[in-house]
């Protein structure tokens, strides 16, 4: 039976500090990063220590192997911009928004 390799309490508040301080996106990438380094149980290991979802962690191995989704330099996707609030509540009129 194959044991997971485990970094120290030290390191461990290390990473949790570090993880801490990153965007959404780059805690997804950070997180899954360490799990594949770490190998077999490497997900549910680093899901302990960072308290983050297994399901980021592998959404972030995918986007890993994606190069497009690795290119990209936005936090979010495109168009996600607010409405004025006369569009919201319906009311159209041109030059007043």
């Amino acid at each position: 039976m194959k044991t997971v390799r485990t970094y120290s309490p030290a390191i461990e508040a290390q990473m949790q500090r570090y993880y801490q301080s990153l965007s959404e996106k780059d805690r997804r990438r950070y997180a899954a990063i360490e799990a594949v380094k770490i190998g077999h149980g490497g997900i549910s290991y680093i899901h302990r220590v960072l308290g983050c979802v297994r399901q980021s962690i592998r959404l972030g191995i995918a986007e890993l192997s994606d190069t497009e989704a690795m290119s990209e330099d936005r936090q979010r996707a495109a168009g996600g911009v607010c409405q004025p609030v006369c569009v919201k509540r319906g009311i159209v009129t041109w030059g007043t928004c």
